[in-house]
């Protein structure tokens, strides 16, 4: 079921970099406490990730989707942990800014 296809694509691609700022932040703070609030959000974003397949993508921002679709699905399936967690949270974080700043392009 679409959750995010009644807002413009632009809207919709701040969604998922909202998101992604959130979980690079619960990852990087306290990833203990968090772990299902993350898997949560993390299964939101999928279903916003999903929502935009059935958008139609400039092609200014394809290569930037494409690029987070494989990172952030790699991301999603990589078990976090007190040896990973500072990476994985910087990679949430830097995705959460180039979409913030890329949203416009969509």
């Amino acid at each position: 079921m679409s959750t995010n296809s009644n807002f413009s694509l632009n809207v919709q691609v701040l969604n998922i970099a909202t998101n992604m700022g959130r979980i690079g932040g619960w990852v990087f703070d306290s990833y203990d406490s968090k772990s299902k609030l993350i898997t949560r959000f993390l299964d939101e974003t999928d279903i916003f990730v999903r929502d935009l397949e059935n958008e139609k993508i400039s092609e200014e921002f394809r290569p930037t989707l494409e690029m987070f679709k494989k990172e952030f699905y790699r991301l999603k399936s990589e078990e976090v942990n007190q040896e990973n967690k500072l990476a994985w949270a910087e990679k949430a974080l830097t995705w959460a800014n180039i979409l913030q700043h890329r949203a416009k392009l969509a």
